[in-house]
C-alpha cells in the first residue's frame, strides 16, 4: 500500500507512467494532491485525496507560465539569475502554502495516520512527502530529476566538486581553464542564498508540524531510495551512493515512431 505525494507539471508526467505500473502489478496506490493543479487529475489506476488551497487555477498558471518563460530568454548570467529568482520565489509560495494546507488538514491527517501505508513516493523537489513520511514513520523513495542548488548531492553525500561539475547557465563542460573553473565555484555562491530562501520556509512547516526542530535537510538524509531520473548519455557522470537508481529511460514514451 504506496502514499504518493507527487510534484505537479512535468514532475508528475513521469511519476504517473509509474503509478500506471505499479497498479498494474497489483499494488494499492493512493495520491494526495491539492484540488487545483495542472496535470494531476483522478485516474482509475489509484486513489486521489484532495485537498483545498487558497490560489486559482488563473493564478497557478501565470506564475507557471512565467517562471518557464525564462528558461527561452538570452542574456547575461546575472540577468537570467535575477529572473529565475523571483520566478522561484512564486513557485515556492505555491508549493509552501499548498503543503501548509495538506499539513493543517487534519481530517486529511487522520486518514493517513489510520491507513497503514507500506512506503511513501515522493518527488522530493517539494518536501512536503518527505514531512509526511518521518510524521508517519515510513520508509521514502524519491522519485526526481533534481533538487535546486544541489540539495540532493548534499543529502546523499556525493561529491559535486566546481573543478569538475559544471553548473547550471554556465554552459560549460566538464573540461575547464582554470579561469573557467573559477567562474564556475563563483556561479555556485549564490546557490547557497538560493537554498536557504526555497527551503527555509519548509523547514519552517516541518518544525511546527512535527513539534521539534529540523531541518529540509534532516529529512532528505533519511531518503530510502532515490529513483534519479538521469541518463549520463545526457547528463554529465557523476559518482552515485548504492541506495541511487538512475531510471533515465522512464521519462521516455515508448512509442514506435511512423516511417
Amino acid at each position: 500500500k504506496l502514499l504518493v505525494v507527487p510534484v505537479d507539471g512535468s514532475h508528475w508526467l513521469s511519476m504517473r507512467e509509474v503509478l500506471d505500473m505499479l497498479h498494474q502489478k497489483g499494488h494499492e496506490v493512493v495520491v494526495v494532491a491539492p484540488e487545483v493543479t495542472m496535470h494531476i487529475k483522478p485516474s482509475q489506476n489509484f486513489v486521489m485525496k484532495v485537498f483545498s488551497v487558497p490560489y486559482t487555477q488563473e493564478e497557478m498558471e501565470k506564475g507557471f507560465k512565467a517562471f518557464f518563460q525564462v528558461s527561452f530568454e538570452e542574456g547575461l548570467f546575472f540577468e537570467r539569475f535575477l529572473k529565475v529568482y523571483k520566478g522561484m520565489k512564486r513557485i515556492t509560495e505555491f508549493g509552501v502554502s499548498s503543503c501548509e494546507h495538506l499539513l493543517q488538514n487534519k481530517e486529511l491527517i487522520r486518514y493517513l495516520e489510520k491507513s497503514n501505508f507500506d512506503a511513501i513516493l515522493t518527488d522530493p523537489f517539494i518536501p512536503c512527502g518527505a514531512i509526511l513520511a518521518e510524521h508517519l514513520s515510513l520508509p521514502s523513495m524519491y522519485f526526481l530529476r533534481g533538487i535546486p542548488c544541489g540539495l540532493d548531492f548534499d543529502a546523499t553525500q556525493c561529491p559535486k566538486p566546481p573543478s569538475y561539475v559544471p553548473r547550471v547557465f554556465t554552459h560549460l563542460s566538464d573540461r575547464m581553464s582554470f579561469l573557467q573553473r573559477v567562474k564556475n565555484l563563483l556561479v555556485d555562491i549564490p546557490n547557497v542564498f538560493l537554498c536557504d530562501f526555497a527551503f527555509q520556509p519548509y523547514s519552517k512547516l516541518a518544525s511546527e508540524f512535527l513539534q521539534r526542530e529540523v531541518t529540509v535537510l534532516d529529512l532528505l538524509r533519511k531518503g530510502s531510495v532515490w529513483l534519479l531520473r538521469l541518463e549520463f548519455v545526457l547528463d554529465y557522470p557523476r559518482p552515485l551512493m548504492p541506495n541511487i537508481i538512475p531510471i533515465g529511460g522512464v521519462n521516455c514514451a515508448h512509442k514506435e515512431l511512423p516511417q
